[in-house]
């Protein structure tokens, strides 16, 4: 089994440097998939409530051969549950389709400016940490400023923002924004699906330099910079080949050529306008 090295995050949480996508894995064969990471050593499991499989990630991590506080698991509060009460709501919801007894990890979807609800959704997660719901608590496609403006009006800082980030898309500011606030990036899409990252020539040499897939040189540059990537797999092949990245380290001058492929957000998906609920 393929050992995952921690950090530890701002409240003191061990932190996996890689975790485990489970978007669209769905029924049994979904559990089956997440039982399978476990087995392969993922111990952070990422979910959310508008993945529809939060029943499934529980009895995946009920399954497993191994011990529950050895794993984490994180799900997402979506944007129709903005608000104190109804973040506190979404989060037993969630506990209960689970079939846990707490949230590792809860994070808020979608900041959804136009709603103006993501402060106060802070606040209700903050007294849902208070209560023993949720171990940890952060946000995910949260810019700089809607960070800074949760800090100044609750003093709590999230101990992650998951957002997209990739080599088209390696957000340097923000990345360097979090090292100051003390927050960990943690990628999603972090091989930039549906695109031709994978097939760039520049990953295609380093593969061959380091002895490694394509995918693992680009997991690789995602710990190097300091960020927790959550690939996806249900080939259990697949899943062992993402995970086993921290045998190799890539030279610097070959993390800044992976990040100069720099071109943009992919998908649209800008917190400022982009909103889910």
């Amino acid at each position: 089994m393929i050992q995952i090295p921690s950090v530890t995050l701002s409240d003191g949480t061990a932190f996996p440097e890689l975790g485990f996508g489970t978007y669209n894995l769905r029924g049994a064969e979904g559990v089956a998939s997440v039982i399978s990471a476990i087995d392969n050593g993922y111990r952070l499991l990422d979910s959310a409530v508008n993945y529809e499989n939060e029943a499934e990630i529980g009895e995946a991590v009920r399954s497993a051969s191994v011990p529950r506080e050895e794993l984490l698991v994180a799900t997402k509060i979506p944007g129709r549950d903005h608000g104190i009460a109804e973040a506190i709501g979404s989060i037993e919801n969630s506990l209960r389709t689970l079939g846990l007894d707490y949230i590792d990890l809860e994070l808020i979807h979608w900041p959804n400016p136009s709603v103006g609800k993501y402060v106060d959704t802070w606040r209700g997660m903050i007294e849902a940490r208070e209560r023993g719901l949720v171990r940890s608590i952060g946000v995910s496609n949260f810019t700089a400023e809607m960070i800074d403006e949760l800090i100044e009006t609750t003093g709590v800082a999230p101990v992650v923002n998951q957002v997209e980030l990739h080599p088209y898309f390696p957000q340097a500011a923000l990345r360097a924004f979090h090292a100051e606030r003390g927050i960990r990036t943690e990628s999603w899409s972090p091989l930039a699906r549906r695109s031709e990252l994978l097939t760039e020539q520049i990953i295609i040499e380093l593969a061959a330099v380091y002895d490694a897939s394509p995918t693992q040189v680009v997991l690789r540059w995602h710990t190097q910079l300091g960020s927790t990537p959550i690939p996806k797999s249900s080939d259990p092949d697949r899943q062992r080949e993402n995970a086993d990245v921290f045998g190799f380290t890539l030279a610097d001058e070959h993390v800044e050529a992976l990040t100069a492929l720099e071109r943009g957000r992919l998908w649209g998906g800008d917190p400022l306008t982009h909103e889910e609920m």
